[in-house]
């Protein structure tokens, strides 16, 4: 697998983001035979899930920007793979449902609130540097000059 992170020229993050999903559906069905094990029970592949799955998804992730489209896709990908691990139950009458109760069987932690964390994590990491890290410095580096006030000006010519 590869593992990089992409920055392009419009500091757009939706390209990385689709292809850390793919990225993370690769390690899904790569693993397929053992999250459909009747061997394993659900909890253990949901910890699977955790430590093979959502890191490849979730590289580099204190970087992205979170806006909602982004969101709703991590949150799709991940009840996908969570529909998978605990699939459909039986009622008494015979037919067949789909948990709906996704969140408080993964204990509310989703990706979402995951990457939330990551971020966290790596503020407090940055916040603890010494301060002659470039790190630091361009964390705490302000712009000396401001933008004057007003819409810029028309170099002259008029529209």
């Amino acid at each position: 697998m590869k593992f990089e992170s992409l920055v392009n020229g419009n500091n757009s993050i939706e390209e990385e983001i689709k292809g850390r999903i793919s990225l993370g559906n690769k390690a899904f069905y790569a693993n397929q035979d053992l999250f459909k094990s009747k061997l394993l029970t659900k909890n253990s592949k949901l910890r699977m899930y955790k430590t093979l799955v959502r890191p490849v998804v979730t590289y580099a992730c204190e970087s992205w920007v979170l806006k909602e489209n982004i969101k709703t896709k991590l949150r799709v990908f991940e009840r996908k793979v969570l529909r998978k691990i605990y699939g459909p139950t039986k009622e008494k009458d015979g037919t067949w449902r789909i948990k709906s109760k996704r969140n408080r069987l993964t204990g509310n932690k989703n990706i979402i609130n995951y990457i939330k964390a990551q971020r966290l994590a790596w503020f407090r990491h940055v916040y603890r540097m010494p301060d002659n890290s470039m790190v630091k410095k361009v964390y705490e580096w302000s712009p000396a000059l401001t933008r004057s006030l007003g819409r810029p000006k028309i170099d002259g010519r008029m529209m």
